[in-house]
């Protein structure tokens, strides 16, 4: 697929989870946690943070929990790539706190509209949501002291364009925090072809070579990327039987912008 028709795939797939109009595009288990819809502890949380934040802010669309890696402090600014219904934003905004400032930035109508509406029901004072693709994103140079984002990077087309953009956002000396979807083995054609897979976080995965050169060319240092290999089995349940376990596995990606 083209870079059009990869966006206008995703766009509707994830407005229409937003709305309740379809399934989790991973099916009830949800497309990254492999369990119960809503258990993100699979995902690393801890049950305080699941209880945290609002239930329609958690629609079981991650592949991990950028928040343990990402080490925010108290008046920090971050910034979520993908920011979906907002879960990982208003569990940011309580580590920033009332001096810090959260912004997400996700490129579905109907996702903000979740999101927004979450926050103001939170009365989030301290968090807004931002139209845009992450490959351009709406914020000024040098605005975040981090970036995280949880498992969206695989659905961007241009990946290359979201780290310059990632690095282009952040303050000098500011981090990155990912969890994504890794690719491990080359995957078969008929695998890499299904639109389904694309949604499910897995046919867009790259490998941490490759992550890894992108990441450099951007100007990041201390570049460290690590697989989850326990997270196959989680990975097995978003597509039974046709073992895309094999191809990709879940991870981590921290990165620094030099100060």
């Amino acid at each position: 697929m083209d870079e059009t028709k990869i966006k206008e795939l995703v766009r509707a797939r994830y407005g229409g989870i937003a709305k309740g109009e379809q399934a989790n595009c991973c099916g009830p288990a949800g497309c990254c946690d492999g369990g119960d819809a809503g258990d993100v502890t699979r995902m690393g949380y801890s049950e305080a943070e699941a209880q945290a934040a609002p239930e329609s802010a958690d629609l079981s669309l991650g592949c991990g929990n950028p928040q343990a890696i990402a080490a925010m402090r108290p008046g920090e600014t971050v910034l979520d790539l993908g920011s979906g219904a907002g879960f990982d934003c208003f569990l940011a905004a309580r580590q920033v706190g009332p001096t810090g400032h959260v912004i997400g930035v996700d490129m579905t109508h109907e996702m903000l509209a979740r999101a927004r509406a979450n926050a103001a029901r939170l009365g989030a004072a301290n968090v807004e949501f931002r139209l845009g693709e992450i490959e351009h994103l709406p914020v000024a140079d040098a605005t975040a002291d981090v970036i995280i984002s949880n498992c969206v990077i695989n659905l961007a087309p241009d990946k290359a364009q979201v780290f310059r953009e990632a690095f282009r956002a952040l303050k000098p000396g500011g981090r990155l925090a990912i969890s994504d979807v890794l690719n491990t083995a080359e995957m078969p054609a008929a695998l890499q072809a299904d639109p389904d897979l694309m949604c499910k976080c897995a046919t867009g995965a790259a490998p941490a070579s490759r992550l890894q050169a992108w990441l450099a060319a951007a100007g990041f240092v201390d570049i460290r990327i690590s697989e989850k290999p326990e997270s196959r089995d989680m990975i097995a349940a978003w597509s039974p039987g046709s073992h895309v376990e094999d191809y990709v596995v879940s991870g981590i990606v921290v990165a620094r912008k030099p100060a």
